[in-house]
């Protein structure tokens, strides 16, 4: 039997602070004047397709705090087919989707056009800037391999 061993990650906030207030400045500004409990849901489905628990575990708490519900919680994944979503909450998903999986076309426009249709010229942007973040942050969470703390 061979054994192996993983080398141990590096923590950013650690290892490069300057770069992580930076992440920390950018997430605060993505998500001015965006409603937090969209905010959150967009986090939550990007990390499920990323695979970052850590970043999962952290948002489907702080959307509990936002008083989500557990019923639409664990519907995120499945949010196409589940009836607890509003329009706006489905454009915004569809959007989270589209930039996290960035297929070879991008970001389909029927997708962007009922996201700019439903969030207008000040919230769309931020809406972006908080797919793109969290994308961001997944990757952190990822390639550091950080994990979630036992509750």
């Amino acid at each position: 039997m061979t054994t192996s061993t993983s080398p141990t990650r590096i923590s950013l906030s650690k290892a490069a602070p300057d770069f992580y207030k930076a992440m920390i400045a950018l997430d605060d500004a993505a998500s001015a004047g965006l409603d937090p409990a969209v905010a959150e849901l967009v986090k939550i489905r990007s990390s499920q397709l990323n695979g970052c628990a850590y970043c999962l575990d952290m948002h489907s708490a702080d959307a509990r705090k936002l008083g989500l519900s557990e019923q639409k919680l664990y519907a995120v994944a499945v949010w196409r087919e589940a009836p607890f979503f509003t329009d706006r909450e489905r454009a915004a998903l569809d959007l989270a989707e589209a930039v996290t999986l960035l297929g070879d076309h991008g970001v389909p426009d029927p997708t962007y056009a009922e996201a700019a249709r439903l969030f207008g010229a000040d919230e769309l942007p931020r809406l972006l800037a908080m797919c793109i973040t969290i994308n961001a942050w997944n990757r952190i969470g990822v390639s550091t391999r950080l994990t979630p703390a036992l509750r």
